[in-house]
């Protein structure tokens, strides 16, 4: 089962539970619904152009992709201009796919529990008292310089 969607003037072939990174994307309250759905497959080698068909997702985060350098170069005419560029993006995990009554949805994803402080067991408090004996006997010892070396004896006198 897969759709295919235009979104910021590109196309898009997804299916349940995909995950894209599409331009940016205005979402309310986390959803976000694409309308203009070009071409749906319910089965393997079946494709219809349904009127009322819906692709719905929720949005994962934004961000900014790698950066691209542009490089402006003139041969002859001592002209260099360089550029850089990072595309911002909307991360999207499709949700359901809607036509003709029928709807596809994609699994739930397990929520994720904050995670717990753990208290302190017996083999940490060692290995921490460890190092704090470690850090504190390297403060203790100071360095002591050596001795400084005398100059070297200058010659007056040309060797005969």
């Amino acid at each position: 089962m897969y759709a295919v969607i235009r979104a910021g003037g590109k196309q898009y072939r997804v299916a349940p539970g995909d995950v894209l990174r599409m331009e940016t994307q205005s979402a309310h309250e986390g959803k976000i619904e694409f309308n203009d759905v070009l071409v749906v497959s319910p089965e393997e080698g079946q494709i219809t152009r349904p009127s009322g068909a819906s692709v719905t997702g929720e949005v994962l985060g934004e961000g900014r992709g790698k950066k691209v350098l542009v490089f402006h170069y003139k041969r002859k005419k001592q002209y260099k201009k360089l550029q850089g560029h990072r595309q911002p993006f909307t991360s999207v995990r499709i949700t359901e796919i809607a036509f003709d009554g029928q709807k596809f949805t994609a699994p739930e994803l397990p929520k994720k529990e904050p995670k717990a402080k753990k208290e302190a067991t017996a083999a940490e408090a060692s290995s921490e008292a460890k190092t704090a004996a470690k850090s504190a006997k390297g403060k203790a010892k100071k360095k002591t310089s050596a001795p400084k070396k005398s100059a070297a004896k200058k010659s007056t006198g040309k060797k005969k």
